[in-house]
């Protein structure tokens, strides 16, 4: 009786001991670090919807026959805005690649409003949109940084879910699932055309 009275706290502390090293915390500090960094880019992202109404009302008293551009920017914009993912969706390929796919024709449409822009010099010399011009350049960097920082947190958090001994603390206790990297837009890796003709 007194061996068992003698092991029971030893057997306490080595319990205490093994789960203190199991990762139980970290996966899930790691796993906020993820939702974090995603509401980060939805921030980078809210911002660049933001701007677009007022760069497309500047644009149309310069350009005002050039509604179907300006619709087109305006009708990607709403469908970006309209997509969300929730936390839940940061592990579903399809709600992100759903996500990414409206944000990409955003950025497309944009890239047609900027050939716009190119047309019309006035317009360029314009002080306000010049300011928003670099508003929406800054934004469009902070929405570059803030999906590598995503990434950045999503490696750490799928690494670990998977490192040993935390991968036995997330099957056996959290049961957490691999989150989904952004991923470059289609046709991102063909360099664009620049013609001066």
């Amino acid at each position: 009786m007194k061996r068992l009275n003698y092991l029971l706290p030893v057997f306490i502390i080595a319990i205490v001991f093994c789960f203190s090293g199991c990762g139980y915390n970290k996966l899930q500090m790691l796993e906020e670090e993820v939702f974090k960094a995603y509401g980060d880019l939805e921030s980078a992202l809210q911002r660049r919807a933001d701007l677009i109404p007022n760069l497309v009302a500047t644009v149309k008293g310069y350009a005002a026959h050039e509604k179907q551009t300006l619709q087109a920017v305006i009708e990607a914009r709403a469908k970006a805005t309209s997509v969300q993912l929730s936390p839940k969706d940061l592990s579903n390929p399809e709600a992100i690649a759903k996500f990414q796919a409206a944000q990409g024709e955003l950025s497309s449409a944009l890239g047609r409003l900027m050939v716009v822009i190119e047309r019309y010099p006035n317009l360029k010399a314009d002080a306000h949109f010049t300011d928003l011009m670099h508003q929406l350049e800054g934004t469009e960097n902070r929405i570059n940084v803030a999906r590598q920082r995503y990434n950045e947190a999503v490696k750490e958090f799928n690494y670990n879910i998977r490192k040993f001994p935390y991968n036995l603390t997330n099957m056996i206790l959290l049961n957490l699932e691999r989150k989904e990297y952004f991923k470059a837009e289609e046709g991102a890796k063909t360099a664009p055309e620049v013609s001066f003709e």
